[in-house]
């Protein structure tokens, strides 16, 4: 079946100039799919013959500016025709790609992002975790969405990204409300990583996020206290997907497991220490990065629980993990019934780690961050700083106190 194809030359009076020109631009439409382009020049609009699609009079500058609108067309049209004649689909952002680049092979924007999350597809479960996937996805998704808004564009080649362009992306991403600061900085962040790729490809001879500095806000990690713990721990739940949830919560609060971490251990994951003890030895799925962890006895009898359960024997891991949506739905219900009065997600176990089990009973921090499998000790410090906040918090009501009797030794 032939292809729909026209090409159409108009002036965008929307965006005349203080002389009041109009700049002219080719729209090329394929199957009814639209995409646009300036040929950099600018006419006075009311002199613009839109049934014939070029210039009105019979001036020397008039006849050269349709001459050269023809002279397009006829490149088009031979664009088109190499695509018709060798069999091979085409789409009117390739055509106009192949017109702007003069038949180049210069790279864009959107096709290299989508290159990149095609591999990170690939990948996932083994070097990337499916959120992590998912994140590239929604940058890719709102990348095209501020294209076509700002730009009116499917696709930008990559040599036009500039720090203006990423000021505008990050301004749109406020605008649309898609998230808070950290959120809309790890889009950025996304976007930069596809960027440094074109850059040490050499595809771009500048990196434009070289200005550009990272804002990111700083989030307040919560955590369950001993008693929390204790609570958990001492409560019957009679509802056994329940009880399955809060066992591997609990699992993760004595072992600092993220959620992808714990979904896929398995008994090779579990080797005997220099103690003669078992340990956890696995690689963090986000980071790539090794943890270390000893198995405690409120863990060890975890696994214990479940070891003969089928789905774990049928699949060799070593707990039943649900989807990570169905445990955080689970633990809203597993607070409201412990009285546990925190907005209860999976990945609060690991900081709980951090926190109450570990740097609370005086585990050094150097030893906490290789458990936690943390690539700088920087981030492991993020959690002595809320300890500090905490203990501060604590001893203010004991200061407080010591202060009504401060006056018994003011007197002379």
């Amino acid at each position: 079946m032939q292809d729909s194809f026209s090409i159409l030359f108009y002036p965008k009076n929307v965006h005349l100039d203080k002389n009041k020109l109009a700049p002219i631009y080719m729209r090329i439409t394929v199957d009814g799919k639209r995409s646009e382009v300036s040929i950099r020049r600018k006419i006075d609009p009311t002199q613009w013959n839109s049934l014939a699609g070029k210039l009105k009079g019979s001036k020397t500058e008039v006849k050269e500016l349709n001459r050269y609108l023809n002279d397009i067309r006829s490149k088009v049209n031979r664009i088109q025709g190499k695509f018709f004649t060798q069999g091979k689909p085409y789409t009117a952002m390739m055509i106009k790609n192949i017109f702007v680049n003069n038949g180049g092979n210069r790279k864009t924007l959107i096709a290299i992002f989508q290159e990149h999350n095609n591999q990170i597809e690939k990948l996932v479960g083994k070097s990337y975790s499916s959120g992590c996937y998912q994140r590239y996805v929604r940058t890719n998704r709102h990348l095209k969405g501020y294209l076509q808004k700002e730009y009116h564009m499917e696709d930008i080649f990559v040599q036009e990204v500039d720090l203006k362009f990423i000021n505008g992306f990050e301004y749109y991403l406020k605008v649309k409300d898609i998230g808070n600061q950290n959120t809309i900085t790890k889009y950025l962040t996304n976007l930069k990583k596809i960027i440094r790729i074109a850059y040490a490809n050499d595809w771009i001879s500048k990196d434009p996020f070289f200005h550009w500095k990272a804002k990111w806000k700083a989030v307040e990690r919560n955590f369950l206290s001993e008693s929390d713990i204790q609570k958990m721990l001492e409560k019957e739940l009679h509802v056994s997907r329940l009880d399955l949830v809060k066992d591997i919560f609990i699992f993760c609060c004595f072992t600092g497991l993220a959620y992808a971490d714990v979904k896929k251990l398995s008994n090779s994951d579990i080797v005997i220490g220099m103690d003669g003890e078992r340990w956890i030895k696995t690689k963090r799925t986000k980071t790539d990065t090794r943890s270390n962890i000893p198995i405690l006895p409120i863990a060890e009898g975890i696994l214990e629980k479940y070891k003969t359960r089928a789905d774990v024997l049928n699949t060799k891991k070593l707990l039943p993990v649900l989807s990570n949506q169905k445990m955080n739905a689970y633990l809203k219900e597993i607070a409201d019934l412990c009285n546990i009065n925190k907005n209860l997600t999976f990945h609060l176990a690991r900081h709980t780690f951090a926190t109450t089990v570990t740097l609370s009973n005086g585990v050094p921090i150097e030893s906490v961050s290789k458990m936690l499998g943390h690539r700088s000790l920087s981030t492991t410090q993020h959690y002595a700083k809320i300890l500090d906040k905490k203990v501060s918090h604590d001893m203010k009501a004991l200061r407080d106190k010591f202060s009504l009797n401060k006056d018994l030794y003011n007197t002379v």
